[in-house]
């Protein structure tokens, strides 16, 4: 245990506060503090959201997973609930620490870093609030499966392994309006099953930033995985990047790099135990 916590912890009064920092894909950062001022902390401030409460805090000595929830109130100036519902905080990275918040540069105590998970919401309108599950990395570690062996790619399409150059694979589209999953587009992009899934990026209006992989692409219209959420404003302009069906045969043919496949591609699947032999 650091000094500052046997300082912090051991007095008969704590000046304890606890700190979350949110680190967004994008790298956008937030922070909080339950306290009644603002934090400033390593060139982050912490805002006071007092109503921001974790679940019991746990540490372990052997290597079990810890996870927990916090619970906190919607803000304009922070977590809001467009940016909840349309998944812009999805897999944010969460550091939580206590601090004391007489002396915060004087010292830390680290009590949980992982990612978010799950997020609910609870209450209505200015009183609502959200309910955020926080997943430490030894959680995350645990979840991983060993590699199997797969007739399809196990690769994204443009990222370090399967190097495909997605310069000039992306297209700019308008979209005219939006219901679920579903987008109508003012017209429809060249050979639309090569979008087909690909990734969707909102580049206006108030869902910018916000991506969702796309299911399928008919026409004028996309299939989305997720759902978006009702805005009244029902247009704006999205980026549409090409996608790929993950098989051989399209890494080949289409892309041209069947050697960086990252799949076996010629194992038997489950229906080789099915055929019976002509003889």
């Amino acid at each position: 245990m650091s000094d500052f916590a046997e300082r912090a912890l051991q007095g008969e009064v704590t000046t304890l506060a606890l700190c979350w920092k949110l680190t967004r894909g994008d790298g956008l950062v937030l922070g909080f503090a339950s306290h009644d001022r603002d934090l400033l902390l390593g060139g982050v401030r912490y805002r006071a959201r007092p109503g921001m409460t974790p679940s019991a805090v746990t540490h372990s000595v052997d290597l079990a997973a810890d996870s927990m929830e916090a619970e906190g109130f919607l803000s304009s100036a922070g977590l809001t609930e467009l940016d909840l519902e349309s998944g812009r905080w999805a897999e944010a990275r969460v550091e939580l620490f206590a601090c004391d918040w007489r002396f915060p540069q004087a010292g830390t105590l680290g009590l949980m870093r992982g990612r978010m998970g799950r997020v609910s919401r609870f209450g209505l309108g200015a009183g609502g609030g959200f309910r955020a599950e926080l997943l430490s990395d030894l959680a995350e570690l645990e979840a991983l499966e060993p590699l199997r062996l797969s007739p399809l790619c196990r690769a994204e399409l443009g990222d370090g392994r399967c190097g495909v150059d997605m310069a000039g694979r992306r297209v700019e589209l308008d979209v005219l309006a939006w219901e679920g999953d579903r987008l109508e587009l003012a017209a429809a992009p060249e050979a639309p099953e090569r979008y087909a899934w690909g990734l969707m990026r909102w580049v206006s209006g108030g869902l910018a930033g916000v991506d969702r992989r796309v299911a399928a692409v008919e026409g004028r219209t996309i299939w989305l995985e997720e759902t978006l959420p009702d805005l009244p404003e029902r247009a704006g302009a999205i980026w549409l990047w090409e996608g790929c069906d993950k098989r051989f045969e399209t890494c080949g043919r289409r892309f041209g790099n069947a050697l960086a496949f990252d799949g076996e591609p010629h194992v038997p699947g489950n229906d080789a135990l099915l055929r019976y032999g002509d003889g």
